[in-house]
């Protein structure tokens, strides 16, 4: 896996399909494993990038863990090589999505990202600063989650970005943005339930077992 190494703030030109699972983490759970794998396979990309975000700006502070904490959650799910946690997002001082990828398209100039995010986010999309700019310049890939998927498929943005979805074979093969629903189970695993249970059995949450080398393609 020569060339694939984690992501530092001073950028690169290497050419390469990166997936960007942004989130507070907290904690990394193994519904992140899936959606991650789930994209790498279905989107043949090189590489998925675990965002950690400094600080959600739609999520309180109360029960936060600290970044480095969260941090080390996503790192003990991903592999080191296709499925990497990152506190890149720190590193260059952004907290929204739209400028993170503004500024990783400058310090990346030949990497081809693409968004991903679970039906809950379409959902909440237009809550984001600068959602349509987002939306305007970079693929999203949507994975289905619990409760959410039909609920997100008729909500604001899906029917505000109606005329640029796509197939999710055809989400990366055509250039400019678009998004796609990628086929996936539903994955039950939720940070909250995980911090909710550790609350009642005064436990710290568990982030579940690490990827295994055997599952990436």
């Amino acid at each position: 896996m020569a060339g694939l190494a984690a992501p530092g703030p001073w950028g690169d030109r290497r050419r390469r399909r990166i997936g960007l699972l942004g989130g507070s983490f907290n904690p990394a759970h193994p519904g992140h494993r899936h959606v991650a794998l789930r994209a790498l396979r279905t989107l043949r990309l090189d590489q998925v990038w675990l965002l950690v975000s400094p600080g959600n700006p739609l999520k309180p502070r109360a029960g936060m863990a600290p970044f480095a904490e969260r941090l080390a959650s996503a790192t003990a799910i991903g592999d080191g090589v296709r499925v990497i946690a990152t506190g890149i997002e720190a590193a260059i001082g952004e907290r929204y999505s739209a400028r993170t990828l503004e500024r990783l398209s400058r310090l990346f100039p030949c990497t081809r990202f693409v968004w991903i995010i679970g039906a809950d986010n379409l959902w909440q999309l237009p809550r984001w600063r600068q959602w349509q700019d987002l939306a305007r310049r970079t693929p999203i890939a949507v994975l289905p989650r619990p409760g959410w998927t039909r609920k997100a498929l008729q909500g604001a943005a899906a029917s505000r970005l109606r005329r640029t979805r796509r197939g999710p074979a055809a989400l990366l093969e055509r250039p400019g943005s678009g998004w796609a629903l990628i086929p996936a189970p539903e994955h039950p695993a939720s940070a909250t339930a995980l911090r909710q249970a550790a609350a009642r059995n005064g436990a710290p949450a568990v982030a579940g077992e690490p990827i295994l080398a055997t599952m990436l393609p």
